[in-house]
């Protein structure tokens, strides 16, 4: 990863991981008001990559975690040193999500419109071999193993569709409303989404990992989802990111619910992907229909909402690919006997 500072020299590489050396410097700041170290940070660089993602991640967590789980390091959100390190690593992550759609997606059609870029970005790779690997062959811990980094339709999704309708109007408003109104349960507080979350989480027994102990490719599908909704200046990307998440997770809960009946789960696992595997093909085609269809006369929200939806795709073909090897092994060792033939396993 490539940083400049502000004069436009190169930076100089850190020693010692970033991440760590931000926490400590906003903990001492918040336990004794010496910001020192917080300003030392001004031009500082990632060690590498992974680096540079659970950076943000910290940065993009003093404005979306719980205030009670902060321990006071809010104050410093809007630092000098905080905001130089947030521009610089934001421009990094940019390039690189260009450079990954670039890469492992196909180009966009020419004069393809919105609606229909994110239809046909939704079905490449729309069930990843490692979903039919849960469903059929995977064990109780690893299917437990791979929940604890998939977090569902993503964790905290309700943050997500609320910070998104800042700022818009009309049908679109209304659209996200809707959504951000089946997160909260319609009402029922029981059925929360995040509170159905925490049933499959004390169900199954996932550890909520921490960032900077998840791998690279989980880590940039997190900070992903944050950046785009702290940024003003990316709302387009953010509403064909978040579009395509509703888009696909429909039949990819269907297949986790196709694992924990074969695995007979606890009761309370199912309901959370239940209710996702019914809902979400509903907001995706609301999203689609009302939302994208109508911000997407306009030029900039329809390059915008094309672009988060490739880098939505990118960022998660990657992800389940490495979540596929993580568990299954290399592709060329895997086991000629794993059925992952999608027309097969449909069809059962």
């Amino acid at each position: 990863m490539t940083l400049r500072n502000h004069g436009g020299g190169v930076a100089l590489r850190s020693p010692t991981p970033l991440e760590g050396r931000l926490r400590g410097a906003l903990r001492q700041a918040s336990s004794t008001g010496d910001d020192g170290p917080l300003r030392a940070l001004v031009g500082a660089e990632p060690a590498d990559g992974r680096d540079g993602l659970a950076t943000l991640a910290v940065i993009h967590g003093l404005s979306m975690s719980p205030v009670d789980e902060l321990a006071r390091t809010e104050v410093w959100q809007h630092h000098p040193s905080v905001a130089d390190l947030r521009w610089r690593l934001e421009a990094s992550l940019v390039e690189r999500l260009d450079a990954l759609a670039d890469e492992v997606l196909p180009d966009v059609p020419a004069g393809e419109g919105a609606v229909a870029a994110m239809r046909r970005l939704a079905r490449v790779d729309a069930v990843p071999e490692v979903y039919r690997w849960l469903a059929e062959r995977a064990t109780l811990d690893e299917l437990v193993g791979f929940l604890t980094l998939e977090g569902g339709p993503d964790g905290g999704f309700d943050d997500l569709v609320a910070l998104c309708q800042v700022g818009l109007s009309g049908r679109p408003k209304l659209v996200l409303a809707a959504n951000y109104w089946d997160e909260m349960g319609r009402g029922d507080l029981d059925e929360v989404h995040t509170a159905l979350h925490r049933r499959l989480g004390a169900a199954l027994g996932l550890d909520g990992q921490p960032a900077r102990d998840q791998p690279e490719p989980a880590l940039l599908r997190g900070v992903l989802g944050s950046f785009l909704a702290l940024s003003r200046a990316h709302q387009p990307e953010a509403v064909g990111a978040f579009g395509l998440v509703e888009l696909q997770a429909g039949p990819r809960c269907r297949w986790v619910l196709k694992a924990l009946d074969r695995l007979d789960a606890p009761h309370d696992a199912v309901p959370f992907y239940a209710e996702h595997a019914e809902a979400d093909p509903r907001h995706g085609k609301d999203w689609l229909d009302e939302a994208v269809a109508e911000l997407a006369s306009d030029a900039r929200w329809a390059e915008g909402i094309v672009r988060g939806a490739r880098w939505r795709a990118a960022v998660g073909s990657a992800f389940f690919a490495h979540a596929l090897e993580t568990f299954t092994g290399p592709a060329e060792l895997r086991r000629s006997d794993v059925d992952l033939d999608p027309g097969r396993a449909r069809a059962s």
